[in-house]
């Protein structure tokens, strides 16, 4: 058996938290493979079904999350499973909204809920993190992880829990990387434009030839008729020779 645990806090005032995020991703694989009603259990909200083959338990602990590792640990010990028959979902603070991570074991990165589980059933189990953002600064992470998503969230919330759900099956076979993939095509994320080609550098234009002064030599200035004439010296000769002996 294999058991799947999405993690949230129970309660209408939390359901559309992003702390609850792991468990409308454990709603959306119910649905979409048609599992049993959830019913109470382990002092969780359970729903069996099939995936990949293989039965599976969803799970929802009920005991808010500090407490979560208490709902699983029941359910892991009255199955006599195993860290390795465990997949948890939870959110994660580190991880871009709409990213997914998956791993097994690690540590809980202050998740408390991962604490708990942790706690009551070793650290060797698969995580399923889902990014919510970080608010970027530690004092506004309790609002900003019990608050509900923002409106503009619904735009990769819902799209990314229908292909969790729809490929849920490879987490089972054990296809992390070909899980992973398909969620990336299904929300568009492999299809990100990519950054455009750098333009090579342009050589620098030449500076501009300076032009030299426009002052006419003594010479030309003659042939325009505008004779400038030294007083003495070689050059005063010629130019008298040229033109005569006028002032």
């Amino acid at each position: 058996m294999l058991l799947i645990v999405g993690l949230g806090n129970p309660g209408s005032q939390y359901a559309r938290n992003r702390h609850n995020v792991g468990f409308m991703a454990a709603d959306a694989i119910a649905r979409r493979h048609s599992f049993s009603g959830f019913s109470k259990k382990f002092r969780a909200e359970i729903a069996e079904g099939t995936l990949a083959g293989e039965k599976t338990l969803i799970i929802k602990p009920m005991t808010f999350m500090n407490l979560s590792g208490d709902s699983v640990g029941e359910a892991m010990r009255f199955y006599k499973l195993k860290p390795a028959d465990i997949i948890v979902i939870h959110d994660e603070l580190d991880i871009a909204p709409g990213k997914l991570k998956l791993k097994t074991g690690g540590g809980n990165g202050g998740h408390n809920g991962l604490k708990s589980i942790d706690a009551h059933c070793g650290k060797d189990y698969k995580r399923l993190r889902i990014g919510i953002g970080h608010p970027g600064h530690k004092d506004r992470v309790n609002p900003h992880v019990l608050g509900d998503f923002a409106k503009a969230d619904q735009d990769w919330l819902q799209p990314l829990l229908d292909a969790i759900a729809d490929h849920a099956e490879l987490i089972v076979k054990g296809d992390d990387a070909g899980f992973l993939n398909k969620i990336a095509l299904a929300t568009g994320q492999a299809n990100a434009p990519a950054k455009p080609a750098r333009e090579p550098a342009k050589a620098p234009a030449k500076p501009a030839t300076a032009k030299k002064p426009s002052g006419n030599s003594h010479i030309h200035q003659a042939r325009q008729g505008k004779p400038s004439v030294p007083a003495s010296g070689p050059m005063a000769e010629m130019l008298k020779k040229l033109f005569g002996n006028k002032d």
